[in-house]
Order: structure tokens, then sequence, then C-alpha cells
């Protein structure tokens, strides 16, 4: 399609000027760096029709191969720049797997000062707008964090298979992410080696883990803030409560551990696992719907189409293969048993019954070697809470009374 480079797009309160390379809202540039501005140019100049991730790379990096989280980040910021979603206007839809498509209704008509003529405000049911950031870690590894909502600021330690804007719209993260902004400054961020931190890593340790949870909470001058570990981010959660008390309000661990699997004696297990990593090199990223459906189907055994089918898509865009397979080496060498009698922070271990990726067992044995630590089955198979599943609404409750959420109303 050949684009006039004098063309001019109205769409909702924004005026798209090609040739000027400007966005103005309501006559006021909203600035936007190079690569940003030609994603946005090339999504209206199709607008109506879904472009596909290569399609678009190619189009915008014509002469440069990049990763796809190059493209991610541009549609992330264009995101925030429209006013997505706090404005309760939708601009850009995604098409899980396959790209986007920009849905509001343009023009191509000259912005005068009549058009640009402020739009009626909308009513949207809650303001919900992540704001993306990076910290340096003192390895010169650039960490991406987010930070959401209002309230006492809560700081969910990095697991594995995060990506920030990936998981924005996620099916499976999503109610997570609503539930906790809705009370809390609910702060992210991407674990070294996948997601939109860097993915070349001169380390990726234990211990670089806990640094990078220190980095980001630093950069952002938090004093004290409840800390939720997930998953293999349980640990490092567990080992910064330990050896920084006085900043840990409230450690929430689910669906976590304190030692990993080498650690725990079972030798078909141990197999299973070996089996697993091989697998990751071989198939990791590829399309290959049998190798995705084995591991999602581990992980969130009770989902649905929708919900398998992003779980499918995260293992290709959160992590290399040969990353990916480092991360489980690492995990499974895991041992934090040592630490927990330090942790004397009010603590709350809660897992799933059913969890195939961490069993049951290893919850309990975690949540008694934490002093006082209060812990909750909950009814799943999931090691990811649904938000259809009973066991959602009981977290739910059990969050509520241990950080006094109620009381905040």
């Amino acid at each position: 399609m050949d684009v006039s480079s004098s063309a001019t797009y109205r769409f909702g309160p924004f005026c798209l000027e090609v040739g000027e390379r400007r966005l103005l809202r309501e006559g006021s540039a909203v600035p936007l760096r190079t690569k940003v501005f030609d994603t946005l140019r090339v999504l209206v100049e199709h607008s109506g029709r879904l472009l596909t991730k290569h399609e678009l790379i190619q189009t915008i990096w014509p002469d440069a191969v990049v990763e796809e989280n190059n493209l991610n980040h541009n549609i992330s910021t264009l995101r925030r720049a429209l006013g997505e979603p706090a404005t309760g206007q939708r601009y850009i839809e995604t098409v899980p797997r396959v790209g986007y498509r920009f849905v509001a209704s343009v023009s191509s008509s000259k912005c005068t000062a009549a058009a640009l003529a402020p739009a009626p405000p909308a009513a949207p049911e809650r303001s919900l707008r992540q704001e993306i950031r990076f910290a340096t870690a003192t390895d010169g590894v650039r960490i991406a964090y987010s930070t959401v909502g209002s309230g006492p600021p809560l700081v969910k330690a990095a697991n594995w298979l995060n990506h920030l804007e990936y998981e924005w719209e996620s099916p499976v993260w999503r109610h997570w992410i609503h539930e906790i902004s809705e009370r809390h400054v609910f702060v992210r961020y991407d674990e070294r080696g996948c997601g939109l931190s860097d993915w070349q890593v001169p380390e990726l340790t234990f211990e670089s883990w806990v640094h990078d949870l220190e980095t980001v909470v630093d950069s952002l001058g938090l004093d004290r803030f409840d800390l939720l570990g997930i998953s293999q981010g349980g640990p490092v959660a567990a080992t910064y409560a330990a050896r920084h008390p006085e900043r840990v309000s409230h450690l929430i661990l689910y669906g976590t551990y304190g030692r990993g699997w080498e650690h725990r004696g079972d030798r078909k297990a141990i197999e299973a696992r070996d089996a697993i990593i091989k697998l990751v090199r071989l198939g990791w990223g590829m399309n290959n719907p049998v190798f995705r459906q084995i591991f999602s189907t581990l992980f969130i055994p009770d989902a649905g189409p929708e919900q398998m089918e992003w779980f499918n898509d995260l293992q290709r865009i959160s992590a290399s293969p040969e990353n990916a397979a480092r991360f489980m080496e690492d995990f499974a060498r895991l041992d934090v048993r040592e630490i927990l009698a330090d942790v004397t922070v009010p603590s709350i271990v809660m897992h799933c019954q059913g969890d195939a990726v961490v069993p049951f067992d290893e919850g309990r044995l975690l949540a008694a070697g934490i002093p006082n630590a209060r812990f909750v089955p909950l009814p799943s198979r999931n090691h990811l809470l649904l938000d259809n599943e009973p066991g959602w609404q009981i977290l739910l409750q059990e969050l509520a009374e241990f950080l006094g959420w109620n009381n905040r109303r």
C-alpha cells in the first residue's frame, strides 16, 4: 500500500501527521520514539486489517534482524501514549499468537482546530494502566519492571515464564494483576534472561535473582512493602525477607518450595525433569503444538482452550531455548531451607493440592520451616489458579484477611 508522505489521519482525539512525523492529541504533541511512531503509522495505515507480527517486524525494521520483544515493547509504549486502558478507549487489538489490528475509527482528513476539539470524557469502570521502566543491575543487566494500581506497594518476585507486556492481556495472569492492583501499587518485573529484560546475561544464578529483586525495589525507593513469591520466585522472596526483614511487611508464598527437585530424592522425578530439559533445548520456541501442549498441560491441566493456547505461546515468547533450559537446571539446584528459620516477618504459604509442577508436600515443608507461617491448601490441579476456580476465591479471601484488605475499603 503506497501512502503519501503528507497523509494525515484522525482517530479519537488524535491526529497522526505522517509527513511531519508527529502525533497530536487535542492539538498537543505526543512524543514518540522513531520506531514507535513507525509502528503506529503502519497500524493506522492498515486500520481494520490484522497485521501479523512477522509483517510488522519486516515493515518497521526492513534492514535489521530484531527479536519479537522489540515489537511487543513498541505496542506497550503506544498503548500508554494513547491512554489505553485508562481512557476506556481501545485502539490496538491483540490477536494472540498472530499479530495486532488497529480497531479505532480512522478518517483521512486534515487536523483542523475543530477536528481536534476535546473528545467527551470516557467513563471506564476503573483505571488500570501499566507503566514499564528499566533498572540496571550491578553487572549491567537491564531489568524490565512495571507498576500499576494504587495503595501500599506489593512486589512480586520474578518467576520463570514472565513477560510484562504479554501477561497484560493474559487469561492466565490478568485476574491476578487486576485483583492485586485494586488495592496496591503492584510491582512486577521480568527475570533476567526472559521477557522484556535482557536475554544475553553474564550470570544466571540464584544470587543474581536476589540482587535483581534488590535492584528493582531500590530503584523505586520502596522502604517497606508486601512481598509475593510464586513458583521459583518463592525462594527469592523468602531469602530477601530473611535478609531485609525491616523492609518486608508481609510475605506471601504461593505454589513454591524451599528445595529444588535435585534435593528431593525422587529418582524417577529427576529422570523425568532431565528429559524435559532435553526437550526444551530441542523444541522450545518451535511451532510444534505437540511439544508445547505437553508443557502447558503440566502447568494448567484444567485450563480452557484460550488459556492453553496463551500458555503455549508464552513459552516461545518469554525466553530462548538455551535460557529456558538454564533456568530449569538452576531451579533444580535451589536450596534455601537453611534460611527459612531466619524469616521473621508475617508469612502465609498457599499451595494447590494437585499441583504437578511443584508437589503439594513441598509447600507443606516450606511452611513448616518458616516460624509461625500460616499454611493454606487450595483445591486445584493447576500450578496457577485460574479465575473460574473455587480455589481462586479462597485465595482472595485469605489475602484479604492476611493483608487487611477489608479494613482499607
